[in-house]
């Protein structure tokens, strides 16, 4: 695949695009609201991937295709990206065949091809090992994925790929977390990017920034040929599906919630959890102004307090206003 290379600002860095491609990967006839919802989903992507540093010069990508929404958007969003980087990198595209009863094996094949892109579709049967050691109606994903993690690092390896692309969006990070903390106990999610435990390869999670409802409807603008998942997305008593049923009451309650939660993962304050492990609280004997508590921090910095102890009597103590406090109020 030949890949352009631009002599602007690096836009995978800063996540600034230039949209008209020599490449048109979008169907005919769309319009202006999906342009620019497509433009919003490169820039997104690129600026996770510029924050978080997950593609480099050089690379090898092991793209991940579940044949699902987020996994063909991912494919398509970094293709779009390829062709602007001021970095040369590779793509290959992988399906792994679970050998699913009535999977249509040649649907992805067929779309791949006329993408244009390198592809690999890797077989392996998960399927009857997962009905084999799995009771019906309980959660496969702990096994399922097991398996599919293995399979996807051995072919990594052996096509040379030195990172490893998953389709995973904002709202699926988010969604983690909860279900860490309900279930888990953990104060833990998603990261965007994470090296694999022998550090031979780097899991990166472009679409990061993206949200999934955006997601969604560009994959309908695209008419990507979807795929669904019989063995776990539709198992409707998964945890997972009441997290995000729960986030997207809170979503339709107050807009922009799940984004504020993404927000705060990224935005974390050691001194104002519990984790000894993360903050040394056994050895504070004084605090910084970063680390100082909001409920007392406002006041303790104010020159002229609102209220100052006026007496002590016994067991009551009294505050009031200072009285060049009170006349202050009083003339604003």
């Amino acid at each position: 695949m030949v890949v352009a290379r631009l002599t602007c600002e690096p836009c995978i860095k800063s996540g600034c695009i230039l949209y008209n491609s020599d490449m048109k990967h979008y169907p005919d006839n769309v319009s202006a609201n999906f342009l620019k919802l497509r433009n919003s989903l490169i820039s997104a992507t690129g600026k996770a991937i510029g924050d978080y540093n997950m593609i480099e010069d050089g690379d090898t990508v092991l793209v991940c295709m579940s044949g699902g929404k987020d996994s063909h958007a991912m494919l398509m969003l970094l293709l779009a990206l390829q062709e602007r980087a001021p970095v040369d990198f590779k793509l290959i595209a992988m399906n792994l065949d679970q050998k699913q009863p009535n999977f249509p094996e040649d649907v992805l094949p067929a779309y791949l091809e006329k993408l244009g892109v390198e592809y690999r579709i890797v077989e392996a049967d998960t399927y009857s090992i997962v009905k084999e050691k799995i009771p019906e109606g309980k959660t496969t994903c702990s096994l399922c994925s097991r398996l599919r993690r293995g399979i996807i690092y051995s072919t990594a390896k052996a096509l040379g790929a030195n990172k490893i692309a998953l389709g995973h969006h904002r709202d699926d990070i988010v969604q983690t977390l909860f279900l860490n903390m309900f279930f888990g106990s953990k104060l833990k999610a998603m990261p965007p990017k994470l090296s694999t435990n022998r550090g031979e390869f780097m899991v990166i999670r472009p679409l990061a920034y993206c949200a999934e409802k955006d997601i969604a409807a560009y994959a309908r603008g695209m008419e990507f040929p979807i795929i669904p998942c019989d063995l776990c997305g539709s198992q409707e008593n998964l945890q997972r599906q009441k997290i995000k049923d729960m986030l997207n009451a809170w979503e339709r309650e107050q807009p922009g919630r799940i984004n504020n939660i993404f927000r705060a993962i990224t935005n974390v304050e050691p001194s104002h959890l519990a984790d000894t492990d993360l903050y040394d609280f056994k050895g504070l004997t004084s605090a910084s102004l970063e680390d100082e508590d909001p409920l007392f921090g406002d006041i303790a910095k104010e020159e002229q307090p609102a209220l100052a102890m006026a007496s002590q009597e016994g067991t009551r103590i009294e505050f009031r206003r200072p009285e060049n406090r009170l006349s202050a109020d009083i003339e604003a």
